[in-house]
């Protein structure tokens, strides 16, 4: 009994540390399969002090062929169970897996089992046990996935919310490991808001030297001052504010349609992490990254809309908005104006199309780097017969297959690259192919013809 008691009391001190105590563990999660390409690790809550009290999933996809991996692209959710399960599709996502393959880069979406009323900062701030596993994960996926560099290869990461502030500052934490942040409606958590006992993290010149994107939507306090996410533009201003005014290489970007729903941030987001992986990857695995180049920069005054090369701009660079070079400058300009940014290359050719004696069709389709997937033509000996979706819907950003969610995710269950044809007659011959839609309405040539 003595040994109980101290046991409980010793428990109940640790707890004392944080904000609240350990909460229920949410039910293990239902996730869509994780069959080679992708590979998955799980663990526990934890009650030891100093671990993480959630239940999480780390899910990876690495793109088939690649021999050796030069870096890891994180997609982070927010806080809240719907985050949390908006992030389980995050590692099957094809646009992103696109800017991932293109780099040789592995794509990854953790999934917290955070309970709707626990305290998110319990996982969203790193130092609150998520850092370490989210290391352990690495270790563990490079065994089971027969990739030992996943250990120690560099992260690109994206994060809304309270995944922007676990991004955030893992920057801060870890700045010689990372290539870019994408901050979607959050800043990094420099201060513990969970235990006091940590002294604040800083600015590092090794942090600066990071390129950075603060990205919210214009009603989270830039246009709209009143409601529950009107405190966002405050807090984003000043973390820009300090952070660029010692020298950092960040940016703004607003997104005049929406508020906390992440809409179209995607299509400008994705050719940013483009150039940052270009720019900063080591041609082979395991060198350091490469410095930010900073003579291709263009500047922009902060909620303004028209950026300039930094060799001509005439504002106050210690307060401009940071772009890292022309190409970005021109898609930054058109997001912050209507999110419409312009494209002028099709999607790629669908792949592996396979049918059967009943007019089941299926196939494999690569997304377009900029633009993503918004559906598919189906042909039938030259002429089309169907689009899938059949009835597209829209109504948090673009048209887009996986059907794009408030979280930038794939919703669930996933769609499917399957149609039946259910008007071909029996015994008949046909002859198929299909054709990708990208999402500024963009077709791919046809794919090779596929015959029952």
């Amino acid at each position: 009994m003595k040994f109980r008691i101290l046991s409980l009391l010793a428990f109940c001190l640790a707890g004392s540390l944080f904000a609240q105590t350990t909460p229920p563990p949410a039910a293990p999660p239902t996730l869509p399969p994780a069959e080679p390409p992708y590979y998955r690790v799980r663990y526990e809550p934890s009650t030891q002090t100093g671990d993480l009290i959630f239940g999480v999933s780390y899910t990876i996809w690495i793109p088939p062929g690649v021999k050796t991996l030069r870096g890891i692209v994180v997609h982070q959710h927010g806080c809240g169970e719907g985050a949390c399960k908006g992030g389980q599709t995050a590692a099957f996502d094809l646009q992103w897996q696109e800017l991932a393959r293109s780099h040789e880069c592995a794509l990854m979406g953790p999934s917290y089992e955070q309970p709707e009323k626990a305290n998110c900062g319990m996982w969203c701030d790193p130092r609150n046990g998520s850092d370490k596993t989210f290391l352990r994960a690495l270790d563990d996926l490079a065994a089971v996935a027969k990739h030992p560099e996943l250990s120690t290869a560099p992260w690109a990461l994206w994060g809304h919310s309270g995944g922007a502030a676990w991004v955030g500052t893992m920057l801060l934490i870890h700045p010689d490991r990372i290539v870019a942040v994408w901050l979607r409606s959050g800043t990094p958590r420099i201060t513990s808001r969970e235990n006091q006992a940590l002294p604040p993290l800083q600015f590092s010149p090794q942090s600066l030297a990071v390129p950075v994107m603060c990205n919210l939507g214009t009603k989270e306090g830039v246009t709209v001052r009143e409601g529950r996410f009107a405190g966002g533009w405050p807090n984003i201003e000043k973390f820009f504010t300090d952070f660029r005014a010692k020298g950092g290489l960040i940016g703004v970007a607003v997104d005049p349609l929406t508020s906390h729903e992440c809409g179209n941030q995607r299509y400008l987001a994705i050719p940013w992490f483009d150039a940052c992986l270009t720019a900063r990857l080591p041609t082979k695995s395991g060198d350091p990254l490469k410095p930010t180049p900073t003579d291709t920069a263009w500047l922009a005054p902060l909620l303004g809309d028209t950026a300039q090369p930094a060799t001509l701009f005439t504002g106050d660079s210690s307060t401009a908005v940071w772009l890292p070079n022309e190409r970005i400058a021109k898609d930054w300009m058109a997001y912050v104006k209507d999110t419409a940014i312009p494209d002028s290359t099709p999607p790629p050719a669908p792949t592996n199309v396979r049918v059967t004696a009943n007019g089941e069709l299926s196939w494999n389709a690569g997304a377009d780097l900029e633009s993503g997937i918004a559906g598919f033509i189906i042909e039938r000996d030259g002429q089309e017969i169907a689009r899938l979706p059949e009835k597209p819907t829209a109504t948090l950003g673009r048209q887009d297959f996986q059907k794009n969610s408030y979280h930038d995710t794939p919703s669930a269950p996933l769609a499917a690259m399957q149609f039946t044809d259910t008007a071909a007659k029996p015994g008949e011959k046909h002859t198929y192919r299909i054709v990708s839609l990208n999402t500024v309405g963009l077709k791919s040539p046809e794919s090779p013809a596929a015959v029952p």
